[in-house]
């Protein structure tokens, strides 16, 4: 068994190669990576750059053409499709630019969709409270903000208390100002539940909040920057 305490993540060799006709196209090209537990990690690149390709391989949504990827000592690769919705259930919660709430639920029953499911679910209420949400409970989706819906669309991934957070431009469709406390609610998930967050933004300016940057260009990896110092939120420029 592959041996990786310390990471919540790493890669070997992971490629994905997408057939569209007669045309192949490499969206990621032998990546190398490794994610230690309990960090904030930002990825950052252009459009096509691969860091969606990586994130959607590494929650089990998609699986490689090639390669590895290593989770608590077990290769995705060799996982089944019925394992890897296991995987997804337990270990990954996923937060998205589109907030996904159902409408018809109010705030506290789009929490407790999931905690029905999750095999070591928190209450509710009190995944709620941790972004700063629970005043809001009794609420629809229509009568919050953007920012408030994407705040319960965390406190709906945290409340499996999943070992990570996969956030695909959680603040994408939301001003600065509202981005601020959006991520605020993140880095709070992330020092209280030591819940590993790897976010995927356009905004290089998010990057001074992580633990870790990790560059992606034409599907590979090409730096990676660790910042000895996180700046908050409310302290960076956007």
């Amino acid at each position: 068994m592959h041996k990786q305490e310390n990471y919540s993540f790493k890669t070997e060799q992971l490629t994905k190669v997408y057939l569209t006709g007669e045309t192949q196209v490499h969206a990621l090209r032998g990546v190398n990576l490794e994610i230690p537990n309990g960090e904030v990690v930002v990825l950052l690149g252009p459009s096509g750059s691969g860091k969606s390709t990586f994130l959607n391989i590494i929650g089990g949504l998609d699986q490689a053409t090639s390669g590895h990827v290593y989770f608590r000592g077990k290769d995705l690769a060799n996982f089944s499709q019925r394992e890897l919705t296991y995987f997804r259930r337990e270990n990954i919660g996923f937060v998205f630019q589109s907030y996904n709430l159902v409408p018809s639920l109010t705030c506290l029953e789009n929490v407790a969709l999931v905690t029905e499911i999750s095999v070591n679910p928190m209450d509710p209420l009190l995944a709620l409270e941790a972004v700063g949400m629970s005043n809001r409970a009794s609420h629809f989706p229509s009568q919050t903000s953007g920012g408030e819906q994407q705040r319960v669309a965390i406190a709906r991934a945290l409340a499996k208390q999943p070992e990570v957070l996969l956030c695909d431009e959680p603040t994408g469709a939301l001003d600065s100002e509202t981005g601020i406390v959006v991520l605020k609610a993140l880095l709070d998930v992330n020092k209280k539940f030591n819940t590993t967050c790897i976010i995927i933004t356009h905004n290089e300016a998010i990057s001074q909040l992580a633990h870790r940057v990790i560059y992606f260009a034409d599907g590979h990896v090409s730096h990676v920057d660790i910042n000895q110092k996180q700046k908050q939120p409310e302290d960076i420029n956007w």
